[in-house]
């Protein structure tokens, strides 16, 4: 039998500083490991419905196994959740459990357990502490690093949330294990952003025979990475933008799409649209489009979308990275380099037509 890989632990120098762990079986080793952390406390687990069966059980019996006591959270899987109506039922079980503010909420999921349960640690009491730990590969590289925490509103994605640090975050490879081959690629299409943002290095492993044989290091790399923009902007002020590359189109393709285009699928055709407009531009090297397109095809990941310019900008311009009138796009120059373009909202349909 072989020995499990070696745990990689990558720090993040955040207001709050803490470490990111990777590796096999961190589910069940993560009592011990909350234990060095934090005096033992009541934990609320928040999960969903896809996730508890397979691993609500073993990270409550870790927890309790080192001398936690747990409650449990669970609500229906899925982008139709993310609101404020299950954000107020977890308020509200968290009171009716009284947890008190030296107790731990625990994320246990993808991107929207961890934003909803990020966002309820940030508000409830005025702020407890929280972990996470996510199960997708999506919530590994991005959504659980950073402090971003939000819940969608009709009118958009993410417009209601908070910036709260987690204690740690612990990634265990094995989880991925059971995401359907769909979901695995979603997650994949981030993997690939953090490449074209500055990893070329990335990009040729992703690109590559069997990307899946390197995930805890493709994973490690994008925290990484995420992990000096978030040095440089905490807040999302500045250099943090750039971890936006793709979402102002991919956030209008998913709500066009009532959500039924998953978030990365949508961040790949973002990512294709918006390095058509800067080879139209004149800011990116032309042929790193269908550079681009290649990598994205060999991950299963679409390169294009149906919806027109007038319906893309129709839902971009209520973004929340827009600034009064102006937008700012995160545009490739190469593959491994990007730049930061500002357009006027009324410029932005033909902009994105541009892509067409």
């Amino acid at each position: 039998m072989f020995p499990k890989p070696e745990t990689l632990h990558i720090p993040v120098e955040a207001s709050t500083p803490y470490f990111v762990h990777i590796g096999n079986g961190l589910r069940t080793e993560c009592g011990t490991l909350l234990a060095e952390l934090h005096p033992f406390c009541k934990v609320a687990v928040i999960t969903d419905t896809n996730v508890a069966p397979h691993y609500l059980k073993e990270v409550e019996g870790s927890l309790r196994g080192a001398g936690f006591t747990t409650v449990a959270f669970v609500f229906t899987a899925g982008e139709a959740s993310k609101n404020l109506t299950t954000y107020t039922e977890i308020l509200e079980f968290l009171a009716s459990q009284r947890l008190t503010r030296t107790d731990l909420i625990l994320a246990l999921g993808g991107g929207v357990t961890g934003d909803m349960a990020g966002f309820a640690a940030a508000t409830y009491l005025r702020g407890i502490e929280y972990v996470q730990m996510p199960t997708t590969l999506l919530a590994a590289v991005d959504s659980s690093v950073g402090g971003k925490t939000a819940v969608d509103l009709s009118a958009g994605k993410n417009l209601v949330g908070a910036f709260k640090q987690p204690l740690a975050v612990y990634c265990d490879i094995e989880t991925l294990d059971t995401l359907p081959d769909v979901v695995y690629d979603d997650g994949m299409a981030e993997c690939i952003k953090y490449g074209v943002l500055q990893s070329p290095s990335l990009l040729e492993v992703c690109g590559g025979e069997e990307p899946k044989d390197h995930i805890r290091d493709i994973i490690a790399e994008c925290v990484r990475i995420k992990a000096q923009y978030v040095l440089q902007d905490e807040f999302d002020t500045g250099m943090r933008r750039f971890l936006n590359l793709g979402h102002t189109l991919c956030h209008a393709i998913e709500q066009n799409s009532n959500f039924t285009i998953m978030h990365g699928h949508a961040v790949a055709a973002g990512m294709v649209l918006i390095s058509k407009i800067g080879e139209k531009l004149g800011i990116t090297e032309a042929g790193t489009a269908e550079k681009l397109q290649i990598i994205l095809e060999k991950n299963h990941l679409p390169t294009s979308t149906s919806y027109t310019p007038a319906q893309l900008a129709s839902v971009a311009t209520a973004d929340k990275k827009r600034t009064g009138d102006s937008i700012t796009l995160i545009v490739p120059e190469t593959l491994g380099k990007c730049t930061l373009y500002q357009t006027t909202v009324d410029q932005l349909e033909d902009l994105i037509a541009l892509s067409e």
